[in-house]
């Protein structure tokens, strides 16, 4: 059994100090004193917070998800761990079937394993297309755009927990009808043109998330309030990417207004993550990663080299929303979105004691996962 003290609690409503937080693999109870026989952690004086999880993350360290590699995915995990990450969907983007099948399967093959190593747990896979619109295909590859079709999804739905789709491709929507009948998985509305009203329809077939809201998606207009103006409208969880360059910092209070507990932050992380500006790959794409943007050689806006703790931070810092709840964008709102909430994402009695201890610049100084300390300084 093990403590920690001295520290500024995060909880889901409000940050506690001056008590005591106890767990062993799961979380046991927040008290006033540490209880006799147990490790003490001394958390001096820094914040104590739930373990973040991203859901949209397609590379860092040089490795890519779309690999295919054993190691890529080991690698990503032991370098988003030191970023406060515990748990993670690492995320396919649109290249040829057999490349995202190849993904998938590696995935799938680690996911158990990721339980216990030194780095943050595959709770599944974001695939990031290949449904999507070519008219807002950003950085994916448009010789690999496909129609929506169900039976994929269906195929590999123990390992898929987002797929993203863009609703106006989708026919009557009988294939986002059919995800939805049959399995668990996420339907995301991302990378997509589709008029206010097909993409508001789309809610109430089966799409429950919208990926990178703002990017790669139609616009709100006072005459045709698209995609943006769907997402605002219902009730479908967001992301967003909070690096302050794909979306104004002035926005973070606004759509923080309007979803609430509905938002989560993502990095949507490249190769180029953790490692110094050059140029890379993205998926055989070749991009340039220059301070905190990413591009194509066309100049196309591609992901980002975001850290998540550093978006949180970036939150806080340009918006007046209160820190738990940058903290809950980060970990509740992403477990909450692809149904780990039961498990994941808050300091509650019975969940995974997954904890990150943070300075008050919300640099990781120790990553504990499922009871363990997997990172320190």
């Amino acid at each position: 059994m093990k403590a920690i003290k001295n520290g500024k609690i995060i909880l889901k409503d409000r940050i506690v100090e001056g008590k005591v937080l106890l767990y062993s693999d799961k979380i046991l109870g927040i008290v006033d004193e540490v209880p006799e026989g147990y490790e003490v952690i001394d958390a001096k004086g820094n914040y104590v917070s739930p373990g973040l999880i991203d859901i949209h993350i397609h590379g860092y360290l040089g490795k890519d998800v779309c690999d295919k590699s054993y190691d890529s995915i080991k690698t990503i995990a032991n370098g988003i761990m030191k970023n406060g990450v515990t748990s993670f969907l690492p995320t396919t983007m649109t290249v040829s079937k057999d490349i995202i099948e190849g993904a998938l399967e590696v995935c799938r093959d680690l996911k158990e394993e990721s339980k216990t190593w030194d780095g943050a747990s595959v709770l599944g896979v974001h695939a990031e297309g290949p449904f999507i619109s070519p008219k807002k295909k950003g950085a994916q590859d448009e010789r690999y755009i496909l129609k929506p079709d169900a039976s994929f999804v269906k195929k590999y739905q123990d390992i898929i927990k987002i797929i993203t789709m863009a609703p106006e491709e989708d026919e009557d929507f009988k294939a986002i009808e059919e995800i939805r009948r049959d399995t668990d998985v996420v339907i995301s509305m991302g990378h997509t043109d589709a008029s206010y009203e097909v993409a508001y329809e789309s809610t109430t077939r089966g799409v429950r998330h919208a990926t990178h809201t703002f990017n790669a998606m139609s616009p709100l207009n006072q005459r045709n309030p698209g995609v943006v103006g769907a997402i605002f409208n219902s009730d479908v969880t967001c992301e967003l990417i909070v690096d302050t360059f794909h979306i104004h910092p002035a926005i973070y209070n606004m759509i923080y207004k309007l979803k609430g507990d509905k938002l989560c932050f993502i990095t949507d992380c490249l190769p180029a993550g953790g490692l110094p500006d050059g140029e890379y790959t993205l998926g055989g794409e070749k991009f340039i990663s220059k301070g905190i943007e990413c591009r194509l050689l066309d100049g196309t806006i591609a992901g980002s080299i975001l850290k998540l703790n550093q978006g949180v931070l970036n939150v806080y810092k340009n918006s007046d929303i209160p820190l738990y709840e940058c903290v809950n964008c980060a970990s509740l709102n992403p477990a909450r979105a692809i149904h780990e909430d039961a498990r994941k994402g808050s300091i509650e009695v019975g969940k995974d004691a997954d904890l990150v201890i943070f300075d008050n610049d919300f640099n990781v100084l120790k990553t504990i996962i499922g009871g363990e300390i997997k990172y320190e300084v």
